[in-house]
């Protein structure tokens, strides 16, 4: 084939690997308090408490209020909630209790549901929504109280944001977050989003994916990749091997030691972990000065578009 025949895609793949690219993810937290099973249990109560109220004012003079205990149930909940380290065995008998509670408050509100079709137009479209948010937790919180376990698929940690996930950080300080989680490569200077999901995600197997999408805009791979070390998995060694990438970090197996490195890889590592400083410094500057340390908006979707800009 002459250079005139040559295709755009056989030239792109000719041209030799060009760049630096820079990949890490974080957390964006939202601002939601601190989850705990018996806090929102007992939120979930309160709230099916003011919708049994609601219900029952257009109804007051055909039946008297079903009855819910609620000084009983909270007085229960603070004589738990005020201790500063309660016992496993008095945390899970509340936990009980408040799941009771909230359990018959949902049954008589789908019982005056049910009485009168016309109910639910009482009700804003958030406290429908509220409902179904409730439902979903208490199944979550029964099923994990029964099994003595304490993580779930899609565990809910919040009634207004039911989106929210934890994302497990391992950070001193903070090894637990809830919020979305975000993969992130840096190229001369740029960042961009390769993953935002509300769901944990490995952020290794987003590497493939972002080096496809440096090849599309530049037509060519990078010549290093700078990345913690959770992404030198063999899937992404094999695939750098391949296509001529070097990725920072040590090799797979056994540590080396520092005495055996040869001067040149000492220099290289060196010179890696001053790079990869500069995404560290992005997420920095999110955080501090465009508000990614504390999402406040509500909505999904409201939510991802503050994180993008």
């Amino acid at each position: 084939m002459t250079e005139a025949e040559e295709t755009p895609e056989n030239a792109s793949e000719a041209k030799p690997n060009q760049g630096t690219l820079i990949l890490d993810a974080t957390c964006t937290p939202a601002d939601i308090r601190f989850p705990t099973d018996l806090g929102l249990l007992n939120e979930a109560r309160e709230k099916l408490d003011e919708i049994i109220d609601i219900l029952h004012e257009a109804n007051v003079k055909k039946q008297r209020r079903p009855r819910t205990y609620r000084q009983k149930a909270r007085k229960d909940y603070l004589n738990v909630s005020k201790q500063k380290s309660p016992k496993k065995n008095q945390l899970r008998k509340a936990v009980k209790k408040q799941l009771q509670y909230a359990r018959r408050n949902l049954k008589i509100v789908d019982q005056m549901l049910r009485e009168s079709t016309d109910s639910i137009n009482l009700l804003s479209k958030r406290q429908q929504k509220l409902i179904t948010t409730i439902r979903m937790l208490l199944d979550q919180q029964a099923r994990m109280y029964k099994t003595k376990i304490h993580r779930v698929e899609d565990r809910i940690v919040n009634l207004y944001q039911p989106h929210v996930r934890p994302i497990v950080r391992g950070k001193a300080g903070a090894s637990v977050e809830f919020g979305a989680k975000v993969a992130i490569s840096l190229e001369n200077g740029y960042c961009r989003i390769e993953k935002l999901s509300w769901d944990p995600f490995n952020e290794a197997n987003t590497l493939i994916e972002s080096l496809e999408s440096y090849k599309s805009r530049n037509g060519c791979y990078p010549e290093a990749i700078l990345a913690d070390r959770i992404y030198r998995n063999r899937d992404n060694l094999a695939f750098c091997k391949k296509h001529g990438i070097r990725l920072s970090g040590p090799k797979l197996g056994r540590p080396v030691a520092k005495s055996l490195m040869k001067k040149a890889e000492k220099r290289i590592e060196r010179q890696d972990a001053g790079e990869r400083n500069a995404i560290e410094g992005k997420f920095g500057e999110g955080k501090r000065k465009y508000g990614l340390a504390r999402i406040a908006a509500k909505l999904e979707e409201t939510a991802e578009s503050m994180i993008v800009l």
